[in-house]
């Protein structure tokens, strides 16, 4: 399956992206290199693979939730541009 320079264009419409002449060569030429390469899995014998949504087992990789020490303020709020007091000085809302 090759993109043509019609779907290419309509993509990058949908996307609204502006390409030049140039651009839409270079990027049908890599798209279609990349659907030729993709479509090498279709190939395979996979009738005895079971669908999965990672190719690896995923295991939660995050430490233990255990209570420490907060942030001094004064660490916190070291690269604030403004601070009011303990807070962040913030503009208000719609200027």
């Amino acid at each position: 399956m090759a993109i043509d320079r019609d779907q290419l264009l309509h993509v990058a419409h949908l996307a609204r992206l502006e390409l030049r002449d140039e651009e839409v060569e270079r990027l049908g030429a890599q798209l279609n290199d990349i659907l030729e390469a993709v479509s090498k899995v279709s190939e395979l014998d996979l009738d005895d693979v079971l669908p999965t949504s990672h190719p690896l087992d995923s295991v939660n990789v995050w430490g233990a939730d255990e209570p420490q020490e907060s942030l001094p303020v004064g660490e916190a709020l070291a690269n604030a541009p403004e601070r009011d007091g303990d807070s962040f000085r913030v503009p208000p809302a719609g200027s």
